[in-house]
């Protein structure tokens, strides 16, 4: 028997490709194109209606000079230089910017910390996540009311009378220009620190064990285990809660407008509550096209931020 070398295929040989096919509407119907618009129409119908119907409503009414009663007067960009040029705006900026820096260096860290604690804890974890989120689920207006009647300035505040028990004087909280943005941040905080404590814990699942047996087998300490592998892991996360913390916190409003109305000495007037006055500042006739302009201001800064953002941190997210 003799056996015969296979011949080395050579182009003529080799089965063609199958040409790839013509995209065509009738193709599209065929693979399903047709059901999947029509199921999203009725979505795209509510989403249209309740969102981009009302953000085109006010960037049109962001020039116009209205009360919502009257007939609206077309007045240009006269409404973005009210606004820019009102020094109460730059104001409003610098203690928006404040809440966001001190709320990030407080309300940023918090959480990892106790989701990374809670994930080494053997028993009863269930339960602190309960706990954890918590404050998430009692009512914001509910929760800023409590505080501030945590906040009495006199000694027999709840606050106050727990400084008084290790001997400090009573704190002005809510009363003083210089810790009155500080209490602001520290409900807001608690408010909403259970929120992202949970979504820490289920990236933390996703840590492979062995990576945390190999480095205790070469000596890392437990700092050293958060640093080469526990945040390795949650970049993306920690990525993703960091530009929704300075999107939320550049829209604060509740806790200025319950806790203090934006003083003493307009100290905690925050962007969106300047928004607020503009337009409901008189029981009638409220400047709605200034508010509106503000408003508009706002998103196009965060918008670009966000892009700019997202930009800067792709290929870091990635690596």
């Amino acid at each position: 028997m003799t056996l015969t070398a296979a011949r080395p295929a050579t182009a003529t040989s080799r089965r063609p490709a199958r040409a790839r096919r013509r995209r065509t509407p009738l193709t599209w119907v065929r693979g399903g194109g047709l059901g999947t618009v029509l199921f999203l129409l009725p979505m795209l119908a509510v989403f249209g209606l309740f969102s981009w119907r009302p953000i085109g409503q006010a960037v049109v009414m962001s020039f116009q000079q209205t009360n919502l009663v009257s007939a609206p007067v077309f007045v240009g960009l006269d409404n973005y230089k009210a606004v820019l040029g009102d020094p109460q705006l730059w104001n409003a900026a610098g203690n928006t910017l404040w809440f966001a820096v001190l709320a990030l260096l407080l309300g940023y860290p918090i959480p990892l910390i106790a989701a990374v604690l809670m994930s080494e804890v053997r028993r009863a974890k269930g339960l602190y996540s309960a706990l954890a989120y918590l404050p998430v689920v009692i009512p914001p207006v509910v929760a800023v009311l409590l505080w501030k009647f945590f906040y009495d300035a006199s000694p027999n505040g709840v606050f106050n009378t727990v400084l008084g028990a290790v001997g400090i004087s009573p704190a002005p909280w809510l009363q003083s220009a210089s810790t009155a943005m500080f209490s602001l941040v520290a409900e807001a905080t608690w408010a909403a620190a259970g929120a992202t404590i949970i979504i820490y814990l289920a990236a933390l699942t996703s840590v492979p064990p062995e990576q945390y047996e190999a480095a205790e087998i070469d000596g890392a300490s437990v700092w050293g285990k958060v640093w080469h592998v526990t945040l390795p892991h949650l970049r993306g996360v920690l990525l993703i809660t960091f530009i929704l913390q300075i999107v939320g916190t550049a829209q604060v409003f509740l806790e200025p407008f319950l806790f203090t109305g934006g003083g003493p000495a307009r100290s905690t007037t925050t962007i969106l509550l300047l928004v607020y006055n503009y337009a409901f500042a008189d029981s009638l006739g409220g400047d709605y096209g200034a508010a509106t302009a503000l408003s508009v201001l706002l998103a196009l800064v965060l918008g670009l931020f966000s892009a700019v953002y997202f930009r800067l941190t792709r290929s870091w997210s990635k690596s």
